[in-house]
Parts: C-alpha cells; structure tokens; sequence
C-alpha cells in the first residue's frame, strides 16, 4: 500500500482476511486499497459489516465516509457521519469530515461541526483549517487569525499552510482597518473582548502598515501585555506558545516564517540568509516539537 501497489495488497489483504476473517485492521486496509482501486462497490462490500461490529473504530467510519461520497450516496453518508460522532463523540476526524461533506452541499451548518471537532479533539488540525477558511469567508478576523495560527503550527510542512499564512497576513490587514478595534468588540464574549483590547493598545504601530516587522512588533507587545493581563483568566496554548519563542529570543524568526513569505517571498528569502542562525534555530526548535492542543482552551 505504501509503495501504491494496491492490487498487490489487494492479494495479500484478501489472504490475510481469508485467515483471520475479524481482524479489523486487515478489513480497513483492505477496503482502503480497493478505495483507491476505484473499486468502491468492493470497497464497501468490505467495509459495511465492519461498522456493525465492536472492533470498528472512528477510522472505519471514516473510510466508509470517503467510499459513499465517492459513490455520490451522500444521503447514506451523511447518516453514517451522525452515526459515527454518536459512537465517538471525541473523533475530529469525523467532526471534520461531516462538516466537509455540509459544507459540499453549501449546508452552513458545517461550521457547528469544525467547532466540535475543536472543542472534543483540539489536536486535530484538520478541523482549525475549515473553520479558520469560514471564517475568512464571512470575515470574523480574530478566530480566522487564531484558528489559522493553530492550524500552522500544527501542520508547518503541509501544501495547506501556505493558503493560510498568506489569509493570516490578510485577516491581520483588516483587523487594523478600524483604528479602534473595541467598537468591534459589541456582541463578543470575554475571551474576545481581552483579545481586542489588547490588540487595540498597539494599533499606532498598524497606523504605518501592516507588513512582517510591524506585524512583529505588534505582536511582541500583545503577547506580553496578554500575560500580564489575561493568561491566568484565560489560558491560551497558542499566545503560550508565542511566549515561550519570545523568551528563546526565536519569535522575530517566527512572524518572518509566518508573514514573511506571503508578503514578499525575495525579501524573506533574503532575510533568512542575513539571519542564518537566527532562522535555522527556530526551523531545529519547530522540527524538535509536536504542537498539541488542551482541552477546555475553546473560547468561542
């Protein structure tokens, strides 16, 4: 399977079932493989039985998600999502892909299923991504801001990152249109009225642009005025994140690698040559680390 040599493994997962008929692992690999066989009628002879049994895990239900919507039988697969959350109320991953399979369907309801998936699996990235891009959509700038930050840090190697720098950059640009971002703040709950104070104290520096060293600056006294402010009220792993870089003498590093390619890719390019230590010590300190997620850290 790893080498993508599916009707291989097709033989070998058949004889391996054919041996060991309950092994659930051997079942999912084998209805996977005929996934991407573009067999999916086998794909869900396979599958089927499996979700009836205790074995089954969130995994098995997400299979069979992706073989019913490459089946277009949406009905069934919505049904099989709700069934699925009923028996894992915790897996992101189905949170994740029921909201995807509303969202297909311009269902807006797909939002109240990424924020599930973040407030049951935090450390799922996958549902901050979605969320973060809806919220972009209907510009609600601080959970797009917050929630593409996460997702980031989460995934710093994936083709998806740099979509969401370069809506980071953005969502910070009109964050700052208004220069006082409390009259925003009507309507918001706690969590999100600290957020625009605080931010709001620093809205001189946006007053000459938004680019990679304001954005630095801006964001270097947020993070300190937030922990002396609000940390303890609201515990928050990014802004602790933010903090810990901040006393490693990395975050400078941090905002280029988050806002310096989307704004001007040459001049980022040349900055991490004229940085050379600075830049190779966070990438070692990022690639050395997995960024997870507490629960009970959901604010919205």
């Amino acid at each position: 399977m790893r080498q993508g040599d599916y009707a291989n493994a097709i033989i070998v997962l058949n004889r391996g079932l054919q041996q060991d008929p309950t092994n659930a692992a051997i079942s999912k690999d084998l209805a996977l493989s005929y996934y991407f066989q573009k067999d999916n009628k086998k794909a869900l002879e396979i599958i089927k039985p499996l979700l009836e049994r205790q074995e089954a895990d969130d995994q098995s239900f997400q299979i069979a998600g992706y073989i019913y919507k490459e089946l277009n039988m949406l009905k069934e697969c919505e049904k099989l999502y709700k069934k699925g959350i009923k028996r894992f109320p915790k897996s992101g991953p189905l949170y994740n892909e029921y909201g995807e399979l509303l969202w297909a369907r311009k269902n807006n309801e797909a939002i109240k299923e990424w924020e599930k998936g973040i407030e049951n699996d935090p450390s799922y990235s996958k549902n901050y991504y979605n969320a973060c891009r809806y919220y972009h959509l209907i510009s609600d700038k601080i959970w797009t801001i917050l929630y593409g930050e996460l997702f980031v840090n989460m995934e710093p190697f994936s083709r998806s990152t740099p979509e969401i720098k370069d809506i980071l950059l953005d969502s910070y640009k009109k964050l700052f249109l208004n220069a006082n971002l409390e009259q925003d703040a009507r309507e918001k709950s706690n969590f999100e009225k600290a957020f625009l104070q605080t931010m709001n104290k620093q809205s001189s520096v946006a007053g000459q642009g938004i680019n990679t060293e304001s954005l630095t600056m801006i964001r270097t006294r947020f993070i300190l005025d937030w922990s002396s402010d609000y940390k303890t009220k609201f515990p928050y792993k990014l802004f602790d994140y933010q903090q810990q870089l901040l006393q490693d003498g990395l975050f400078d590093a941090y905002n280029q690698w988050i806002f310096g390619s989307s704004e001007n890719l040459v001049r980022f390019q040349n900055w991490t040559v004229n940085h050379t230590e600075d830049y190779t010590a966070f990438t070692n300190f990022q690639k050395g680390r997995i960024f997870k997620v507490p629960l009970a850290q959901g604010y919205k």
